[in-house]
């Protein structure tokens, strides 16, 4: 194998290690926005629940009728 061969494979074996170095930092960035959307979705769902509980005990006072003194 001549230098220019042996010079163009070494430079495509780097390229291949920093693409698959790359891969797998995206893979687990991924991963980690995976569980931070779970953890957020589990969040909310459980803010939603203490809203509704929260709406089920509110009543409206009789002001909540009336419209602004603007109008």
């Amino acid at each position: 194998m001549d230098a220019a061969a042996e010079a163009r494979i070494t430079e495509l074996e780097r390229r291949l290690a920093h693409h698959e170095r790359m891969a797998d930092d995206l893979s687990a960035v991924l991963a980690a926005q995976g569980r931070t959307i779970d953890l957020l979705k589990a969040q909310v769902a459980r803010l939603r629940e203490r809203l509704t509980d929260v709406e089920e005990g509110w009543e409206p006072s009789p002001q909540d009728a009336k419209p602004p003194p603007h109008y």
